[in-house]
């Protein structure tokens, strides 16, 4: 008796998890992509592809793949009068395999340059601006590279001046 029961469940078990393969289901075809339209500008890059961290990559010097020369031009001081404060916002350590120097902001719409401030070390960092969605209120990702620049520490979440050029 316990040896039907025991193979019944089996088979019922079997047979569920045989549902679970679908093989009727068909492809998802995807719908057809407009043709871009006269009028739309096709969005710039703002700076060369900066090179990706390798697979391996374990520790902050080994994420952090800027060179000298690329940390030099990001704490390069603007043109005075150049930038308007978007606003502060906290902000946390965005994705460390994403290189360059960069923040993802609610505070903007549209890709632009910028900088961004820490009140609390006094440094600044030139950055391109990606919007990030979600209320103005909410908070922003910086890059690893940036958040260093900035001396503030990759676990905090520091409140940023936001400027856009």
């Amino acid at each position: 008796m316990t040896h039907i029961v025991s193979r019944s469940v089996f088979l019922l078990c079997l047979a569920a998890l045989a549902g679970c393969a679908n093989p009727l289901r068909t492809a998802k075809q995807e719908a057809p992509v407009a043709a871009p339209q006269a009028d739309m500008v096709a969005p710039t890059r703002l700076e060369s592809a900066p090179k990706r961290p390798p697979a391996s990559a374990r520790t902050v010097e080994q994420f952090d793949t800027t060179t000298t020369q690329d940390r030099a031009a990001a704490v390069a001081a603007p043109d005075q009068g150049k930038g308007v404060l978007l606003g502060r916002s906290v902000t946390s350590l965005g994705a460390p395999t994403e290189a360059g120097f960069w923040v993802k902001t609610p505070l903007v719409t549209t890709r632009a340059k910028g900088r961004v401030t820490s009140p609390q070390t006094g440094n600044s960092v030139q950055v391109d601006l990606i919007p990030l969605g979600g209320e103005a209120t909410g908070g922003s990702q910086i890059s690893l590279a940036a958040m260093r620049l900035l001396g503030v520490a990759l676990t905090d979440l520091p409140e940023l001046d936001i400027y856009q050029q």
